[in-house]
């Protein structure tokens, strides 16, 4: 009987740490290439995807004036920077506008900074935008009669190798964020 239940502990232990070895969010099968593009950084470089290899990345897109889902996105983004302690080193949070016209380089530096001082926001004209927003499937509009955008609130896990791994949905916690993250670093 202890011999059985010996061997229940194990196998109950190993499903477990393969269980800990799947991502949270929902992932690509097969796993393809991270679109690049070719932004204006709010740290004043160009914003190259490719800038990236070697790191995870998690990308966003949004704008500066939202009023909700944004802002929650950021600090869940942050939160989960904080707690990853000196595996944060290893990640880059990257965030795309969908309004050119107000969030100009300077404006997203001071926004994304509010957050996590090493968060990247990208901008460039209307037309790169939507460019780089159609690669990604990322939808975004203008709300008629109100300022604003109606805009994809999920965000996009890629590896250290560049490519796209996983999407996660609006609504997650820092620690789905934190345990898909470790998962991508130790690969």
């Amino acid at each position: 009987m202890r011999t059985l239940l010996v061997a229940l502990a194990l196998l109950a232990g190993t499903a477990s740490a393969a269980d800990d070895a799947k991502l949270t969010a929902g992932v690509f099968e097969p796993a393809r290439a991270a679109p690049d593009f070719s932004l204006r950084g709010s740290d004043s470089a160009e914003l190259k995807l490719s800038r990236y290899r070697g790191k995870v990345v998690i990308l966003g897109f949004g704008f500066s004036s939202c009023p909700d889902v944004c802002p929650v996105t950021l600090a869940v983004l942050a939160e989960a920077r904080e707690k990853l302690g000196a595996e944060a080193n290893g990640l880059q949070v990257i965030y795309v506008t969908v309004d050119p016209k107000r969030d100009d380089a300077k404006r997203l530096r001071e926004y994304l900074a509010a957050f996590d001082p090493t968060f990247i926001g990208g901008t460039g004209e209307a037309e790169q935008l939507a460019a780089v927003r159609e690669s990604y499937g990322v939808f975004a509009k203008a709300r008629e009669g109100e300022s604003g955008f109606s805009h994809s609130s999920y965000t996009y896990l890629i590896d250290r190798e560049g490519k796209l791994r996983a999407l996660m949905p609006f609504g997650h916690g820092s620690d789905d964020y934190v345990h898909d993250v470790r998962i991508l670093l130790k690969q």
